[in-house]
Parts: structure tokens; C-alpha cells; sequence
């Protein structure tokens, strides 16, 4: 943005700092496609030139592709984008479609999802934090989970943890070794999702 010699706004304070704010965390080790962030400016400036500007001054694989204008009163991205799609990446000699699907099937049936973090217990529904049902494709090299993902204020589920439960607990022999978020959406009303640009 400093390279672009765009008009950012800063924020107020002791340590002012360029006004920008992103969409939802990408969790560690995770790949993000489709991610966004608002910018605020100090004088307008066309969105396409905006995005020209940009371009010209990012790296090629972080290189804006959309921007538009949005109210300053809109909620957060990180309130608006509530639903992520996952694929997560399963290779070794157990790591065939069928052989991953019946195992995320079995764990999916088994009721309530249970991860350990920094020695705290989550708890997840997996009705409600999955609310699209999960795809198995092969490929080449073994297989890839297609996951839908609800985000909110009590957490969001990883999908490669689920996974790893369930290579686990089938005792395959398979391992995962990609994760990316390949979009974040916004849920206009029960399951009807957009994206925000």
C-alpha cells in the first residue's frame, strides 16, 4: 500500500498505524485463497484504479484480484465471513477417496467432535459446524477432503484435526499433509452464502 503511494488512512493514538483490517485469522500451517481486507483512505479513489495501483505494487501470489467500496458503518469482515471452505490433503499408502470418506464418515457419526488445545477441551456439533456435507475426491497421490466450515465467536472447527482424528482412529495409513482455505463467505440467511465481493 506504501508502495502504491495510496492514500491510507492511520488510526489515532500513540502509535498510529496504517487504518486496514483483515477478514478471519488463517489457522497456523494453513494456505488461504479468496482472502480480504478493507483499507480505509482519505480521499476516494476509483476501486478500479485502486486495484491497478495494488497490483502493480504486490508480489504476484498476493496480488489483489477484487475491490470494491463498502459502507463504514458495515459490520467487521470478520463478523461478515462466517462460512470457510477447507481442502484438506491426504497422502500414504491407506489414502485412497473410499478409504478417507468411510473414516470422516465414522468419526462424523460418532457424535460430538472433542479437540484439545493449550489445555482447554473444545466441543463441537458437528451438524452445526459442518453445515454442507464433506467431499472426498481422489487424486494422483491419495485424496482430498472438501470441507464447509461455520466460523463464529465460540471457534471454528480445523478441519485437518478432524481428519487426524479419523485416520487415527480407522489406524490408516495416511497422513495429512496440505491444508487451504480455498474461500471465506458471508451467510445472507441459512445456507445461502456469498461472497463479499
Amino acid at each position: 500500500m506504501r508502495r502504491a503511494r495510496l492514500p491510507y488512512a492511520v488510526t489515532q493514538g500513540f502509535s498510529p498505524h496504517m487504518k486496514v483490517a483483515f477478514g478471519p485469522a488463517l489457522p497456523v500451517g494453513t494456505a488461504g485463497e479468496n482472502e480480504y481486507y478493507d483499507l480505509w483512505l482519505t480521499r476516494y479513489t476509483r476501486a478500479e484504479e485502486l486495484l491497478q495501483l495494488l497490483a502493480n505494487a504486490t508480489p504476484g501470489d498476493l496480488a489483489p484480484v477484487h475491490a470494491a467500496f463498502v459502507a463504514d458503518a458495515g459490520k467487521s469482515l470478520a463478523a461478515t465471513l462466517t462460512i470457510a471452505e477447507y481442502v484438506v490433503k491426504v497422502e500414504g499408502r491407506e489414502s485412497s477417496a473410499e478409504q478417507v470418506h468411510a473414516a470422516v464418515e465414522s468419526i462424523m457419526a460418532s457424535g460430538p467432535f472433542e479437540v484439545a488445545h493449550k489445555g482447554k477441551v473444545k466441543v463441537f456439533d458437528l451438524a452445526r459446524s459442518l453445515p454442507k456435507e464433506t467431499r472426498v475426491t481422489q487424486s494422483a497421490d491419495g485424496s482430498s477432503v472438501q470441507f464447509t466450515v461455520r466460523m463464529g465467536p465460540e471457534g471454528s472447527l480445523r478441519p485437518e484435526a478432524l481428519v487426524r482424528a479419523a485416520l487415527e482412529a480407522a489406524s490408516l495409513e495416511a497422513t495429512v499433509v496440505r491444508v487451504t482455505r480455498t474461500d471465506t463467505l458471508a451467510e445472507e440467511q441459512e445456507g445461502i452464502w456469498a461472497r463479499p465481493l
